[in-house]
Parts: C-alpha cells; structure tokens; sequence
C-alpha cells in the first residue's frame, strides 16, 4: 500500500466487498475515478490478491470446528498448500514451528465431514503426519460477532 487513501479503500473492501467506486469514493470525498484507479492499481500489484463471499453463520446452524496440525516434508510445503486450497472446509493454515508444520482451522457441518477431510489431507503427497483436536466452543473471537 502506498498511503492512507489506500489503507482506507481497502478497509472499505474489506467491510464489504461488493461496495461501488462511487460509493467509497463519496465515503472518503474523492473523485470516483481516483477511487477504481487505486483499486486498479492495488490488484495489479497484488495488494487486493482477489474478492470472497462470507457466509453469514446463523446462530442455530451448527458447525463443527477442528485444528488439524501437519507435519509436511520440507520440499513440498508449497505443493501441499496448493492443494490445501481446494478444500472449502478450510478457514485459515497457518505455519508454525515446533514438532509440526502447519496448524490448520477447518469447520463443517456435521463431524462425519471433518473426519474425510482429514482422511484426505492425511493422503496428500508430502504430508507425513497429522493430529487432529475437535473445537468444544470459543472463549474470545475478536473476528466473529457470533458464536460458532
């Protein structure tokens, strides 16, 4: 990021993403062209790496969490990572020292969900080891506004 202008915009995006040069723009009182040149510029140079949707989790929808550690062979992190992409089940992985590699956060449904989930990463070339914790409940989330 190049200055405050562009901290702000991002901020913007990140509150909601789907939100109109024109409305950022009378937002911050800059000219609506300033405000896409920016956004322009910020995803060429891989600022803004791309767009999501966040669904909104309803307090009687139950969701099961677990944190799933992996110890990876070196050469293949990247392969690994790459792969661990494609599962929508993943919430965030994380690098980490110690006796494992990455420490991942996953969430699902129903269990029986999270236990193929981590069949299958357990299967991925490169991965040597897991261990798995089921998630009881959240004790501070300064992210979420709601339980999970």
């Amino acid at each position: 990021m190049r200055d405050e202008t562009d901290r702000k915009i991002i901020s913007l995006l990140q509150a909601n993403a789907r939100e109109s040069a024109t409305r950022i723009a009378a937002t911050l009182g800059l000219a609506r062209t300033t405000v896409q040149e920016r956004i322009s510029r910020m995803e060429r140079d891989g600022i803004i790496d791309g767009y999501t949707v966040i669904l909104n989790a309803r307090p009687d929808a139950p969701r099961v969490q677990v944190l799933i550690l992996l110890e990876v062979q070196q050469k293949e992190t990247k392969k690994v990572i790459s792969r661990l992409e494609s599962y929508p089940e993943i919430r965030k992985c994380l690098s980490i020292n110690g006796e494992y590699d990455l420490c991942i956060s996953a969430e699902a449904p129903q269990i029986e969900d999270l236990d193929l989930l981590v069949d299958e990463i357990g299967q991925i070339p490169g991965v040597i080891r897991t261990n798995t914790s089921v998630v009881f409940g959240s004790r501070i989330d300064r992210k979420r506004d709601t339980p999970l």
